[in-house]
């Protein structure tokens, strides 16, 4: 049976401790996702000093290796050893994450890429610990990974603006995540520049298009519709019951409907 999703803010797992299965790794910094599924791919690891012979290496850590998230605890449990995060495909952060680095990653884990098949990881919306025959064969989906921190902003940084038809209505705060398939559900933005303060939700899948030189996305809802909608704060629980309301607020299908 699959383990009941939980959502978490990814600024509030910030320098949240990794574990490994004999010992921490580091700690949490931010994550990659993809730019077709809005999907994380990778979660960002600053190793401190453990490594000796490379002190303040960052590392990848794929969904895959990620067993669970204790927010009371401030942990991230992975199922990795300390010697296999050692030994991982080296990783210049002064450069993207490209295809080729990806490629040995996978290899080196022994994991089925996520970029072959319709689904968010591949075959399936979730991800499994198996590789299909098709999943080699399939010619893979276009994609670049993107730093959540750049999108909802890295400290007193703005994050990515927000446009609705001709107005602007705010920026991205922060970016709601889903530990099951490990999409992004939500972006929170506030519109607080442009109305009297307010947060709200909006789903990746009311974007129309993201302008990644601008910094902006563009959403296919009007602004009076955003102004009307629910207000999300720091004490709003994300129950189906909200998310329905807010789906039905903009006349949207909720994604759960295509999630059996």
């Amino acid at each position: 049976m699959l383990q009941t999703a939980m959502l978490h803010k990814a600024k509030s797992l910030i320098n949240f401790k990794m574990d490994s299965s004999d010992g921490e790794i580091g700690k949490f910094e931010e994550f990659y996702f993809d730019d077709k599924f809005w999907a994380v791919r990778y979660l960002v690891v600053d190793t401190g000093n453990w490594i000796t012979d490379k002190p303040g290496r960052r590392v990848l850590i794929s969904p895959y290796a990620v067993k669970g998230i204790d927010e009371k605890k401030k942990l991230i449990a992975t199922s990795l050893s300390k010697k296999q995060v050692k030994d991982s495909p080296s990783w210049n952060t002064q450069q993207p994450v490209s295809r080729q680095l990806e490629q040995s990653y996978y290899e080196y884990y022994g994991w089925p890429t996520y970029w072959n098949g319709s689904n968010v990881w591949g075959y399936y919306t979730y991800p499994v610990h198996e590789v299909t025959k098709a999943a080699h064969t399939e010619k893979p989906w276009e994609y670049n990974l993107r730093a959540t921190a750049a999108v909802s902003g890295r400290a007193t940084d703005a994050g990515y603006k927000i446009q609705a038809g001709n107005d602007e209505i705010g920026h991205v705060v922060d970016l709601i995540i889903d530990d099951k398939t490990w999409a992004i559900r939500y972006l929170i933005v506030d519109t607080k520049d442009f109305w009297p303060g307010k947060h709200v939700l909006i789903s990746p899948q009311w974007i129309e298009r993201v302008s990644w030189d601008e910094s902006k996305v563009f959403v296919n809802l009007s602004a009076e519709a955003i102004k009307k909608g629910p207000e999300y704060t720091k004490e709003s629980l994300i129950t189906r019951d909200f998310e329905t309301r807010l789906h039905s607020h903009y006349n949207r299908q909720g994604y759960w409907s295509n999630e059996a």
